[in-house]
């Protein structure tokens, strides 16, 4: 279930979803994976994920961001959305496989069930994990006669899984029967990610630590899959000074917002090389210099808490 042309001495990727410009997180997270990729020797993919919302014209205005601070990649960039057909492939097989389940559940339902104490924060309470065929077969006739369809979700394989990542050591979390093909009929971004990973051969991802917790699932859909599991690296983030995830309301964050305050596009590298130890960096290739495979293991796992600039760079 895998195939592809990029196969050289392992691949790194960078997976943005177009749903707005990048900040300057966002672009840090870009640097570290196009550095972690090229200073172990592996060739680097970019994919856009826009199987979910997308902003019309975010994917140009990004890839030209990733070009303008000094990142490269092989190949063409791989449009998430024209991968259906393999998508909708790999489920099919792990329907075959006994790896799925229909799911007849309404997010209203979920919730409510979900609040039993015997469930995880989060996690899907099993209800139609294990109905019989004909309980089956009455609830997908109420759905269709709501005009519904029902999801399918994975049958998960254990409770827990444990990935490797270079900056957090060894992780074991949680697996959940989580959705993947939605009700209506497209698949999930969990599915997607793995089966497109699979594809372009990524035995490594590079990407911001919130999302370490979605690791271990998919590392064991993967490994269903027949697909390898790559060698995770979560990266701290960018917060606000509230704590909070950096976003664009937070201020001039955003490569066009810092123009406008006067900034050029190396004066925001030299910010983002500053928040990683390194002074005097104008492109991304003088981040990647100056962070070498030992040094990029070293990162401390503190967030970047960025103060917004309100005029020119002090530095």
């Amino acid at each position: 279930m895998t195939s592809g042309s990029l196969i050289q001495q392992g691949v790194g990727r960078f997976a943005p979803s177009p749903t707005g410009d990048f900040h300057v997180g966002n672009l840090r997270t870009a640097i570290l994976a196009w550095a972690w990729a090229r200073n172990s020797g592996r060739s680097f993919v970019l994919r856009m994920e826009d199987i979910d919302r997308v902003r019309s014209g975010s994917a140009d205005r990004q890839i030209a961001d990733l070009k303008a601070i000094g990142l490269d990649w092989d190949g063409t960039i791989l449009v998430q959305t024209t991968r259906s057909a393999a998508h909708m492939q790999a489920l099919e097989y792990l329907v075959e496989q006994g790896y799925a389940f229909e799911c007849y559940c309404s997010r209203k339902d979920i919730k409510e069930a979900a609040s039993a104490p015997h469930v995880p924060p989060g996690h899907y309470p099993g209800t139609c994990l294990n109905l019989t065929d004909t309980e089956r077969e009455v609830r997908r006739q109420q759905l269709a006669e709501l005009g519904r369809t029902p999801a399918l979700r994975l049958r998960a394989p254990a409770s827990e899984w444990t990935v490797f990542d270079e900056l957090h050591g060894s992780f074991t979390g949680p697996v959940d029967h989580f959705v993947l093909r939605r009700a209506d009929g497209v698949p999930a971004y969990n599915l997607a990610t793995v089966v497109d990973d699979g594809f372009q051969h990524v035995d490594q991802v590079v990407r911001g630590d919130d999302l370490l917790s979605q690791a271990p699932a998919q590392a064991a859909l993967a490994t269903l899959l027949g697909i390898a599991v790559p060698t995770y690296v979560h990266v701290p983030l960018a917060l606000n000074e509230a704590g909070s995830r950096l976003a664009k309301r937070d201020g001039a964050v955003t490569l066009a917002d810092l123009h406008e305050l006067g900034w050029t596009t190396e004066n925001a590298v030299e910010w983002i090389g500053r928040s990683l130890g390194i002074d005097g960096a104008r492109t991304a290739i003088d981040i990647a210099d100056t962070l070498p495979i030992d040094a990029l293991r070293a990162l401390p796992l503190d967030p970047w808490v960025v103060t917004p600039p309100t005029g020119l760079p002090a530095f």
